[in-house]
């Protein structure tokens, strides 16, 4: 009897650098993943829209749409995507997952490479989308939650 194969993740690549999808694409495909590249803000939400993606990467500044704007718009319609946020800028501007929404937010560095595997690797194992900190309901003033299913 022959097992199904695994299947294999689907990712949107979302940057206006096309060096950086270019690179990026090989060291996701690399990983073992599909990927699916948009070179703005606007063609990714596009893409986003016509077809189911595991996860989505993508850059923060960018023309137009930008990363923030890109991921409030995506979890409008699907709350519990899974969305890394790449940005040069994440300690400048002191982004994280809960001011922006992302899952995860990764400095573009001479690490980001091996991070960004990381990332997607622990993303896609996930059964379930961890809620930022902002999004998450305030404990009691006890600081007991009801355990929920």
């Amino acid at each position: 009897m022959k097992l199904a194969p695994p299947s294999t993740p689907h990712i949107l690549l979302i940057d206006d650098n096309c060096d950086g999808l270019l690179v990026r694409r090989s060291l996701l495909e690399e990983a073992g993943c599909t990927v699916q590249v948009a070179r703005n803000g606007e063609e990714g939400l596009r893409l986003f829209q016509a077809a189911k993606f595991d996860l989505i990467v993508t850059d923060f500044r960018m023309p137009g749409i930008d990363g923030i704007e890109v991921i409030k718009r995506i979890r409008a319609t699907q709350p519990d995507a899974r969305v890394i946020l790449l940005s040069g800028f994440v300690d400048p501007l002191g982004l994280n997952e809960e001011n922006t929404g992302a899952d995860a937010v990764i400095a573009k560095s001479s690490h980001e490479p091996a991070n960004l595997v990381r990332a997607v690797k622990r993303l896609l194992n996930r059964t379930w989308r961890k809620p930022p900190a902002s999004q998450k309901k305030p404990r009691s003033r006890a600081g007991a939650t009801v355990a929920g299913f």
